[in-house]
């Protein structure tokens, strides 16, 4: 449970006195409402809000040292528990935990971190700029008429680190208790799909590296023109080097594809992310893991074809809201 501070709980008591909600205030000090609940019913048992008297061990830090410690982990939210104990000024005698239960007190707790690409300032003034000039874009009227496109590459064994086994106390090291792993996850196989409100494409596999050339001759003549037939259709793509070549481009011109301006380091604004995500979810569910790059390659197939359309539909559909979001944020990452 977070802890108030002597200053906040007087805050908080004004507030109530004032005619503010409990769950206003709690959300305001990030805290349950059962602790702003139990200040205002021991204040009008007692007339104060300072803590009762307690038996245990006293308090190992003191206001200045709790300070210290959320101050600093504020403002680098990457530091180690131990890092600040080592930091604290003057004579103490605390352990890494001590600094984890004030941390927590503060309402913060050590949690995997959001991996995100690298945005530069440049980066965000263009993420701005396009989110600002798509504000007004429409699903009925605009987006269902784009074409999302993009590469993915899919390992034949992936181990993220959330998987977890049952197993009893020493069995450890036992046989089969150990997940093995191949150096390099045992190798993958890269992909391309475009997908709009209306249909997908097939799933096509890219071999090698892909270049320029490559891109136009193997994906974009074969697969991604007859999907743009329409006059109205606009084709996305990312700006790697074969999307942004001057042989793609010169095709894309010569055909009269109509290509949507896309910000730089922005995956979180194409919608077939998400699908990627679910792609390998789907794979990873199946009874029989594939055993090598043929079956990877199959089994990718054969899930792509059955993702219900509905859930490419409410993806694109969520496009209005990351232009919403890139814009609320200022160009850095967002949720999606």
């Amino acid at each position: 449970m977070a802890r108030l501070s002597r200053e906040d709980r007087q805050i908080a008591l004004g507030r109530l006195q004032a005619g503010q909600s409990q769950s206003s205030i709690a959300r305001h000090f990030h805290v349950s409402q059962s602790t702003i609940s139990r200040l205002w019913v021991r204040f009008q048992a007692t007339g104060s809000v300072a803590d009762l008297p307690r038996a245990g061990r006293p308090r190992a830090t003191t206001a200045a040292h709790d300070r210290f410690i959320r101050l600093r982990h504020l403002r680098n939210r990457f530091l180690s528990a131990s890092s600040s104990v080592q930091a604290l000024p003057g004579p103490h005698r605390l352990s890494d935990q001590t600094v984890r239960n004030r941390l927590h007190e503060a309402g913060l707790r050590a949690r995997r971190p959001h991996r995100g690409a690298v945005l530069t300032r440049r980066h965000r003034q263009n993420r701005v700029q396009w989110g600002n000039q798509h504000l007004r874009w429409t699903v009925r009227n605009h987006w269902r008429h784009v074409w999302f496109s993009d590469e993915s590459y899919f390992l034949l064994q992936r181990h993220d680190g959330r998987r977890r086994v049952y197993r009893r106390v020493n069995e450890r090291y036992a046989p089969n208790c150990v997940d093995e792993a191949p150096v390099h996850g045992g190798g993958g196989v890269m992909v391309w799909g475009a997908i709009n409100t209306a249909g997908r494409s097939t799933l096509v596999h890219v071999q090698g590296r892909i270049t320029a050339q490559r891109y136009v001759e193997e994906i974009l003549r074969p697969h991604a023109l007859p999907l743009l037939a329409d006059q109205d259709a606009i084709f996305q793509q990312d700006n790697a080097r074969p999307h942004t070549a001057r042989l793609t481009t010169q095709f894309l011109t010569d055909h009269h594809v109509q290509v949507l301006p896309w910000p730089s380091m922005s995956p979180d604004m194409n919608p077939i992310e998400h699908l990627w995500d679910e792609l390998d979810r789907r794979v990873r569910r199946r009874e029989e893991a594939p055993a090598n790059h043929r079956d990877l390659l199959q089994a990718l197939q054969e899930e792509w074809d059955t993702i219900p359309q509905q859930d490419i539909r409410h993806l694109i559909q969520s496009m209005p809201r990351r232009c919403r979001a890139v814009v609320a944020a200022q160009g850095s990452h967002t949720p999606y």
